[in-house]
Formats: structure tokens, C-alpha cells, sequence
């Protein structure tokens, strides 16, 4: 069994044709687990199939299999296990699988499900017409009032599982990923060997076991802000220190202000003194800028050292943790120094959330409203709700985000095409950010520059005419500025946007909205007609 508290089992279950297998294998591809097909290990483990095992022992016999070779995998590397339609029926096996790890049942329609099963070259003993008697071949056609009457007899205990999922309009790919969602773990790949993402409820005291775990190595720094470190730096210092590491808090003043070489040197040497070595590990405890800054640091420190993220707002935990940029700002504009290196970890804690305030939760949305224009049209739906319906979804909101980024930056993982589109209200924003003297927060100058950038779109002839309206009208219900403040000064925005790292032979480049759902990247427009 797996040591790893952040590891636990993801146990696919539902009714005969439900695409337990099928979408297991998917779900542990994208995670980088194991797989385990409960009934093919029966098999193996009885070196009988499954027909051969009804036809002499009947039902019972089946079942008793089925809970002991339960038993074995469960004492196995965790992994995403498929299980039986009926595994879960018996009371201790149901309460050791939830106690180990996160059960998902799957659903579909009667017609689906019958389709399904019949396309399946594997015998289903239940749901023949011809009884124990005499168990059907392969090939033999499913029983339909059969399975009406076994969905009956089952229709509460399915019921009875907090997260259920109906795939009948799904293909595999889209239900692994649905599945994904629900759980919140994700595992990015594309960059090196990959990196876990768990969202995870109160699992910010069990990160020292997970980096044990992990193979993790020598001293530990816990690089954070002096706000963030006076609430959780003592905690995750004792969490490193029970596992067996040497542990030490370093802390620098918060702000986008100090995102600059200063504090990194200033970082360096907290790791020096600390006596961090190739095979040690940075923690980046806090919020964007902790992220990037520390992200950094290890990056550059004797050639790169493994960090791990812990993201402490949802800014953070949806977009700035996620896709390995670090880097720090120059006077002259934001991140014009820095390096693709992605951490070991991302371990989203919401019970975090908690402390954030209200402000900093409400501008944090202009990036989730960002990512359901980019690809989630639901997540932008939820999001045009209004704050009260946010606050009430918020995990759900927050998993969904985190979804769709971690899709893009796997199809484009060093921002040579598609990964743009991640820029979304973001080159504008950067500007007027910059322009505020920061005084604006990154999310409420994202949302000035997603309003902004769909109007543009739509002057250009690229948007549905109203989008710009219908992104205004969300972002307002979500507490945020839609327009430039008067006071800023338009030549410092110009000033900006001249320094945009997109920017090329006058021109600036562009991902602008085009309907909810869509982005198209790489649009020139001329300087004078931006503002």
C-alpha cells in the first residue's frame, strides 16, 4: 500500500456498462498511476475467467473472489482501481475502499448502457436470460428487462456515493477528464517527467510525508511572505521536521513591488546559510509572487534545485501556480526576467481560502472567468451567476479552473502557440497594472483587459457583437472594475505595452476573445488603436 498521503486509490464504480474499465485506464494514463481491473485480476489470480467461475461456483463463489482479490489490490501501490458492478454491495469491503481512498460511480442511460454491453466481447453472467443454469457465451444478447431489474435492485446503493457522474453523452477521454475535475488531481505533462496537482482539502500538515515520499533530499526552505509565513510558515515547518528534514522559514516583505532581484539574492542566501544542496527542495508557501519568485530562485540556485508549490490564494492556486513560470520584474514591466521550471509539486489546500480576504477572492475570478471564455463555457456560466452563487461553488469553481489551464499548458507547454491564449486580458492588464503603480491587484486589471480586449475583438470583426457586454455584466456581479480608472495616465499604459515581451515591429500581439469558449491567439494590432 502506498505511503504517499497525498496517493490515495481512485476507485471507478457503477452499473454493467457504466465504462469503469475503459475510463480507468484513461484516469490513470492522465495521472501517471496504475491501473487494476478488478475483474481481470480475479482472473488472474483464479487462472479462470469470470464465465468459468459463475459456471462452478455461482454467484457466491464469484463474490468471495471478489473480496479477497479486492483485499490484494488494495495492498498495492496506490492507483485507480475499476471495480465490479456489484463489488461494493458487501458492507466491509464498501467501508475499506472509502477509508482508503475516493470511490466515483459512474452512470448512464438504460439505452446507453445496453449499447455498450452489447459491443463488449466480455460475457455478463447477470444479464443473460438463459439463469445460473446455464451462463451464456460472449456473444450472447444482453437481457434488457434483466438489467432494468438489476438497476432497480441497485438504484439506491448507486445512489447512496457522494460523487456520481453520467457519461452517456461522454466519450472516454472527456469522462477521464470529468472524473478528473471531480477529484482534483491532475498530473501535467510535457515538462520533463511531470508534476502531481492535488487539490486537497487539510492537506497542508501532511506535505512533509508527501516530499518523503517523493524521494525528497537534504535541508528544506520555506520560502514565503511575512504574511503568509506568520499563518502557516510554523506548520509546515513542524510537517517537514516530523518527517526527518531540516527545516527553515524564510520570509520577505509581500507585494508585487518586491518581485525583484533583491529578494531573490536575498533568497539565495537564506538557502546558503540553510546549506541547501542539489538533491534539496524549495517550498513556495503563499500566493503569485511567492510562487514566482521562489520558483526562481531554485531555478537558479547551483543550476537548479526542486521546489514545490503551495499555493495560499485561488489567484494562485488557478493560474500562478500552475505550468512551471517563474520569474521576477524589472522597472521597466512585469516578468521580463525569468525561466520555464516546474515544480515537483502543486498541492491546493482550500481550507487556506479561509484566511484570504474578500477582496483578494473577488479578483482572483477575473482568472477564472478567463479560463471559462478560453474553454469552459459552464465555468463561465457559474461564473455570470453573481458572488453569492461563486462563494456557494466555490471548490467545484476552482477545480474546473485549475482544469482548464493544466489542458493548456500540456498542448503547449512552452508557449509556443495554443498556451497563449492564457494571455487572455492579460496584455492590456499587464499594462494598466503597471501603469497603477500596482495599485490595482492583478485580477481587477485582468478583468479591465478582458472588457477591454473583447471590444477590441469586436471593433476588429473577431467577436459575436455583446460579448464585450456579456464579460462586462459577469465581471460586475463578481465585484470587479470594468474600466480604466480616470486618474491613470494613458501615456503610462502606452509606455507598457510598448515593453510587452508580445510585442513585435509596432505592433502589439493579441489572444482575444471571441466567444465564450473560444480565444484566438496571435492578433497584431497597431499601437494607436488600442486605447
Amino acid at each position: 500500500m502506498s505511503e504517499d498521503p497525498l496517493a490515495s486509490f481512485f476507485f471507478l464504480y457503477g452499473p454493467p456498462g457504466s465504462g469503469k474499465s475503459a475510463c480507468g485506464r484513461a484516469l490513470a494514463e492522465n495521472l501517471a498511476l496504475p491501473f487494476y481491473d478488478l475483474d481481470q485480476e480475479i482472473e488472474t489470480r483464479s487462472g479462470k475467467t469470470i464465465l468459468e467461475i459463475f459456471s462452478s461456483q455461482g454467484e457466491p463463489g464469484f463474490r468471495e473472489w471478489e473480496r479477497a482479490v479486492l483485499e490484494e489490490v488494495m495492498e498495492r501501490e496506490a492507483g485507480v482501481v475499476a471495480l465490479g458492478g456489484g463489488a461494493l454491495l458487501d458492507p466491509p469491503s464498501r467501508a475499506r475502499v472509502e477509508a482508503l481512498g475516493q470511490v466515483i460511480c459512474l452512470g448512464a442511460s438504460l439505452e446507453t448502457l445496453v449499447e455498450r454491453l452489447e459491443s463488449s466481447a466480455s460475457p455478463r453472467p447477470l444479464l443473460s436470460g438463459e439463469g445460473p443454469a446455464r451462463w451464456p457465451a460472449p456473444s450472447a444478447p444482453v437481457d434488457k428487462k434483466r438489467l432494468e431489474e438489476l438497476l432497480a435492485a441497485r438504484s439506491a446503493h448507486y445512489a447512496s456515493f457522494a460523487r456520481q457522474m453520467d457519461n452517456s453523452a461522454l466519450s472516454v477521454a472527456e469522462s477521464a477528464r470529468a472524473i478528473q475535475v471531480q477529484l482534483g488531481a491532475f498530473h501535467v505533462k510535457g515538462m520533463g517527467p511531470g508534476y502531481d496537482v492535488r487539490v486537497s482539502a487539510g492537506s497542508l500538515p501532511a506535505l512533509g510525508e508527501a516530499l518523503k515520499w517523493r524521494g525528497s533530499g537534504g535541508p528544506v526552505v520555506v520560502a514565503s511572505d511575512e504574511t503568509v509565513g506568520r499563518l502557516y510558515g510554523s506548520t509546515l515547518v513542524r510537517s517537514l521536521e516530523a518527517a526527518g528534514f531540516t527545516a527553515r522559514l524564510a520570509v520577505f516583505p509581500p507585494g508585487e513591488q518586491h518581485k525583484n532581484i533583491e529578494t531573490v539574492k536575498n533568497l539565495w542566501d537564506a538557502f546558503l546559510a540553510a546549506g541547501l544542496e542539489r538533491g534539496s527542495t524549495v517550498v513556495a508557501l503563499g500566493g503569485g509572487v511567492v510562487g514566482d519568485l521562489a520558483g526562481f530562485a531554485a531555478a537558479s540556485f547551483l543550476r537548479g534545485v526542486a521546489w514545490v508549490a503551495l499555493p495560499t490564494s485561488l489567484l494562485a492556486m488557478v493560474d500562478a501556480s500552475l505550468g512551471g513560470k517563474t520569474g521576477i520584474d524589472l522597472p521597466q514591466g512585469k516578468n521580463l526576467v525569468g525561466a520555464f521550471y516546474p515544480p515537483r509539486l502543486v498541492l491546493a489546500d482550500p481550507n487556506v481560502l479561509a484566511t484570504l480576504p474578500e477582496a483578494e477572492l473577488h479578483a482572483a475570478m477575473a482568472e477564472v472567468v478567463k479560463a471559462g471564455l478560453i474553454a469552459d463555457p459552464h465555468l463561465f456560466s457559474l461564473c455570470s451567476r453573481g458572488w453569492q452563487a461563486v462563494r456557494a461553488n466555490l471548490d467545484e469553481i476552482l477545480r474546473r479552473a485549475m482544469a482548464v489551464k493544466i489542458r493548456v499548458i500540456e498542448a503547449d507547454p512552452y508557449e509556443q502557440g495554443l498556451r497563449a491564449a492564457l494571455n487572455a486580458g492579460h496584455t492590456l492588464g499587464h499594462a494598466i497594472e503597471q501603469a497603477s503603480a500596482y495599485r490595482l491587484r492583478h485580477g481587477e486589471a485582468v478583468a479591465i483587459g478582458l472588457v477591454r480586449e473583447a471590444r477590441l475583438a469586436e471593433r476588429l470583426g473577431l467577436a459575436q457583437p455583446g460579448l464585450g457586454d456579456e464579460i462586462r455584466d459577469t465581471l460586475l456581479g463578481l465585484g470587479l472594475p470594468v474600466e480604466i480608472p480616470a486618474s491613470l495616465d494613458k501615456e503610462a499604459i502606452r509606455a507598457a505595452l510598448h515593453l510587452d515581451k508580445k510585442r513585435r515591429g509596432g505592433s502589439v500581439r493579441f489572444a482575444l476573445p471571441v466567444r465564450i469558449g473560444e480565444v484566438r491567439c496571435g492578433i497584431e494590432v497597431a499601437e494607436a488603436m488600442i486605447l
